[in-house]
C-alpha cells in the first residue's frame, strides 16, 4: 500500500488547526481570561512551546482566531458582483449560519463582546468591524450606482446599523438559543432591508 507523506507545511497547517480549535474550545468554555499558551497547547495535544513557534503569542493567536472565524462565514459570496443582492444574500446567509453555530462563531461572538472592555482585544475586533462594514458599504454603493438602491440611502450609516443588527442577534441566539427563530428571522428581516433600501420608498423629509 502506497501512502503519502506529509509536507512539513501540511504538519505546520495540521498544527496551526489544531491549536486554534484548542483556543476556541476554552474560550467557549472557560472564558477569555481564562486562555493560557500552556492550555492551548495541553488541548490541543502539543507543548506550550509549539503556539509561540506557530504564532509567536496569546495575542498573535488571538488575532488569527479572530480573522480565521470571520473569514468565509456565510460561503457562497465571493463569485458574486457587489450590490444588493450580494447585500439580502449575505444577511439571509449570516441568519441562517447562526442556527448551525459552531465553536469557532461561538468564541467569534465572545471575543467581540470582550473586546468592549479589554483594549487588547478592541483594535483587533474594530478592524474586523471595520472590514465588515466595508464589504456592506460596498453592496450599497454599488446598488446606488445600478439603480436597486435608493440614492437617499446613506451606506455607512446602514452598514453599521446592518452589522449591529447582526452582530445583537447574533449575541442574543448564543446566550438563549430558544428566544431565536432564526428562520423567521431569515425572512422578516431580510425582507426589511429590501424594503428599506429600495427606491421609490416614502422617506420623511431631511430636518
Amino acid at each position: 500500500m502506497t501512502t503519502t507523506r506529509r509536507t512539513q507545511q501540511d504538519r505546520r497547517d495540521q498544527a496551526e488547526a489544531a491549536l486554534l480549535t484548542a483556543a476556541a474550545e476554552l474560550i467557549v468554555e472557560q472564558g477569555v481570561r481564562a486562555l493560557t499558551l500552556a492550555r492551548i497547547g495541553e488541548r490541543a495535544g502539543y507543548s506550550r512551546g509549539i503556539v509561540t513557534h506557530h504564532f509567536g503569542g496569546k495575542q498573535a493567536l488571538i488575532e488569527q482566531l479572530a480573522r480565521a472565524t470571520q473569514t468565509g462565514f456565510v460561503p457562497g459570496l465571493n463569485d458574486l458582483p457587489a450590490g444588493l443582492d450580494r447585500l439580502l444574500r449575505l444577511i439571509d446567509g449570516y441568519l441562517g449560519e447562526l442556527g448551525r453555530t459552531s465553536v469557532f462563531n461561538q468564541a467569534f461572538l465572545l471575543l467581540w463582546a470582550e473586546a468592549a472592555t479589554q483594549p487588547e482585544l478592541a483594535r483587533i475586533f474594530r478592524e474586523r468591524d471595520e472590514a465588515f462594514r466595508a464589504d456592506l458599504r460596498e453592496d450599497i454603493e454599488a446598488g446606488i450606482a445600478d439603480g436597486t438602491v435608493d440614492p437617499a440611502i446613506g451606506p455607512e450609516e446602514v452598514a453599521v446599523a446592518i452589522v449591529g443588527q447582526l452582530r445583537g442577534i447574533a449575541l442574543q441566539r448564543l446566550l438563549a438559543p430558544g428566544c431565536v427563530d432564526v428562520e423567521q428571522l431569515r425572512r422578516s428581516i431580510t425582507g426589511h432591508w429590501r424594503r428599506a433600501l429600495s427606491p421609490g420608498m416614502t422617506r420623511p423629509p431631511s430636518p
